[in-house]
């Protein structure tokens, strides 16, 4: 078993395709080869086929390999509840919720979990390509880590460094990187990778040439920037999409500050017919035929701060003109009578009004709901795929009508609800976009009849096999393999 470690100079400097490009170009080759991320801190999860909770960046990953996502691949899962705390999911399960002293003083016990599901995937792959967090630069962090030359000085591998040339400095996000690294770190730092890098590759080279003898590292590559390139996100909300084409159709959705899983939307941001936008705080709100809410991690705190923007009253003159509503998950809770939290599993116990557009009340129980699920549309009878992710348990009339008939359970086996007047419609069901059936059907209810959405399968297929012919094509790829 060999295993590489890509890190990056920043947050956002392009690990994730880059590891996610690297583990399709081995996949192509027939190597038996698996994602690992030691820690990773994301709203945007997935559910895993053992049963679990990791990164969706990482299960993007996993796909990448022909594989279906596993636990061992991200052991460390951090999702923040607020500025200073978070939920910790140890290999899939949440172990508890801790603030980020805390969390600093845990990092020696979970090193053990981080080795342990490192241990487990060496049995059975023969490569592992691992992906840091953040910078290894953070020298307020580097006590304990596990995230970035941690890791890699305990499995004692070696590491790309990844830097943004789009972003700017990106000769002084590598130099300054490797001078903030102990000499034992520096000696593991294999080579450079420029990533997103537009224009002329002729006047970058003397860079490239003074950044080699400098450091004395080699640089493996330049990748360029792709124009377009929409895959799972880890946790920033990206702008690529489809520029082509007027809008048809058009749909807000709230940035909220605990927003999850928004990659839902990217089959959405595809289409070329539809304008999505996202609104942040303190942004007017655009005239939109659909408005989707959409998951939170602190589904209470988000909705106090949607009535503080004034979202509230955007929904009811929404509605009057005879606009469509959407809840996703947190989202549909909120579009309740009432979110009730009696022990505080989310924030503060207690009870929040909902926003009355659904007759229905949630209350928080323990034991997250984690499932891949598959079914069918009401009643257009298409099929819909996705996963579960939350902790509430919903009752109420509004249940009566559904929106989703699921496969595959015992007793109930229906999931969200429509309003008698079929302008508003919640789900717990993340993916609903996905499959294009169920997509075009959706949006066909909110006015848009007889455009074919994308089938987001196949586009993550495509988007993948971009990846690992940019890396073959702009890679030192035998140097590559040689770190291998």
């Amino acid at each position: 078993m060999a295993t590489l470690m890509v890190q990056g100079t920043t947050s956002d400097a392009g690990k994730s395709t880059v590891v996610a490009a690297l583990c399709r170009v081995l996949h192509r080759r027939g190597v038996s080869v698996a994602p690992f991320k030691p820690q990773n801190m994301a709203l945007n999860s997935a559910v895993t086929v053992d049963g679990g909770e990791i990164g969706r960046s990482t299960a993007l990953q996993a796909l990448a390999c022909g594989l279906e996502a596993h636990s061992d691949m991200n052991p460390v899962l951090l999702k923040p509840e607020s500025d200073r705390g978070a939920q910790v999911i140890l290999r899939g399960r949440v172990y508890g919720h801790m603030d980020a002293l805390d969390y600093h003083a845990y990092k020696r016990e979970a090193r053990d979990t981080v080795l342990a599901a490192w241990e487990a995937l060496s049995k059975r792959f023969d490569v592992i390509i691992a992906e840091g967090a953040g910078s290894p630069a953070e020298i307020n962090l580097r006590e304990n880590d596990i995230a970035n030359m941690g890791f890699a000085e305990m499995v004692d591998c070696p590491v790309l460094l990844v830097g943004d040339i789009d972003r700017g400095g990106v000769f002084a996000q590598l130099v300054g990187t490797l001078a903030l690294l102990s000499e034992s770190e520096r000696a593991r730092t294999r080579g450079f990778v420029i990533n997103r890098f537009r224009g002329d590759l002729a006047l970058l080279e003397p860079g490239l040439d003074w950044l080699a003898a400098h450091t004395g590292k080699p640089v493996l590559g330049t990748l360029p920037y792709l124009h377009g390139l929409l895959l799972d996100a880890e946790d920033s909300i990206g702008r690529e999409g489809r520029e082509e084409g007027e809008p048809a159709l058009r749909i807000v959705v709230p940035a909220l500050p605990r927003i999850s899983n928004h990659n839902d939307f990217d089959p959405l941001r595809l289409h070329p017919r539809v304008q999505l936008t996202f609104v942040g705080p303190n942004q007017a709100v655009p005239p939109a035929d659909l408005i989707i809410l959409p998951g939170s991690k602190s589904t209470r705190t988000d909705l106090d701060w949607l009535r503080s923007q004034g979202w509230e009253t955007v929904l009811q003159r929404h509605l009057r003109y005879g606009g469509r509503v959407l809840g996703i998950c947190g989202g549909f809770q909120m579009l309740g009578r009432a979110i009730h939290d009696p022990d505080g599993l989310e924030g503060p116990a207690g009870s929040t009004p909902g926003l009355g557009l659904l007759a229905l009340e949630t209350r928080m129980v323990a034991g997250k709901q984690l499932r891949n699920v598959s079914g069918r549309l009401l009643p257009e009878g298409v099929p819909v795929s996705g996963y579960e992710i939350h902790n509430g348990v919903s009752e109420g009339a509004a249940l009566a009508r559904p929106l989703v008939a699921l496969d595959g359970r015992e007793g109930e086996c229906v999931d969200g609800a429509v309003s008698d007047d079929h302008q508003v419609m919640g789900t717990y069901l993340h993916g609903l976009f996905d499959r294009p059936e169920a997509c075009t059907a959706l949006l066909a209810r909110c006015g848009l009849a007889g455009e074919a959405a994308v089938d987001y399968a196949d586009h993550r297929q495509a988007e993948l096999n971009r990846l690992a012919d940019t890396v073959e094509a702009h890679l030192d790829t035998d140097r590559l393999w040689q770190l291998v």
